[in-house]
């Protein structure tokens, strides 16, 4: 029974190893993934007098972006864009066109019977908010890019536990730390011992 408790061990160990190094392959190349296709759209942050770079991304001011860190700082720095081109206001905050009354307020109006018509009388586009619709769904996507990456870090952290366990149940198992000591002996009793407990 012992021995196939060693066996068992061993495959455990071997199957710990085996998931552990396939982990880290798989967080590495999801890491790599990652940043080879941030590399692709050369995105750059702007200079660094910008404020929402200055405040977001200062250490990385007119630098490509290649890392999720990186896009995470470049999606807040877009928000903060888009926050100041709508005038302090949200998606939520604005109408879906141009008000009539005022044209220039990112605000807009609801109904159509306020809103501003063009040529062919169709309501005009709020266009402050179709900004934050395209701000959103870039930012959007850079935050999956960081949390992809993070993802990864954490595959890889879990392979490395994996096959650190799995190399200990190999070593434990073939090791025999299942094997049953056997008693130590009694050792003899000196014979001038023996001889002093003998009645005369």
């Amino acid at each position: 029974m012992r021995k196939l408790f060693s066996l068992g061990g061993i495959i455990a160990g071997v199957a710990l190893v085996i998931f552990g190094a396939a982990a880290i392959y798989m967080g590495v190349d999801g890491r790599t993934t990652v940043r080879d296709s941030l590399s692709q759209e050369q995105i750059s942050f702007g200079a660094a007098d910008d404020p929402a770079v200055a405040k977001y991304a200062s250490q990385w001011a007119e630098q490509p972006v290649k890392t999720g860190e990186q896009a995470r700082a470049f999606a807040q720095v877009m928000h903060e864009h888009a926050l100041e081109g709508a005038g302090g206001l949200t998606y939520a905050q604005m109408g879906r066109f141009v008000s009539a009354d005022d044209p220039e307020s990112p605000a807009g109006t609801s109904d159509e019977a306020a809103a501003l018509k063009d040529a062919g009388g169709n309501p005009v586009s709020n266009s402050a908010r179709d900004t934050w619709v395209t701000a959103t769904a870039l930012s959007t996507a850079l935050n999956v890019s960081y949390m992809a990456e993070q993802m990864a870090l954490f595959g890889i952290v879990v392979g490395i536990a994996l096959l650190l366990s799995g190399i200990g149940f190999i070593v434990l198992a073939s090791g025999g730390a299942l094997r049953r000591r056997e008693p130590a002996a009694a050792s003899p009793r000196p014979a001038v011992a023996r001889a002093a407990a003998t009645p005369a």
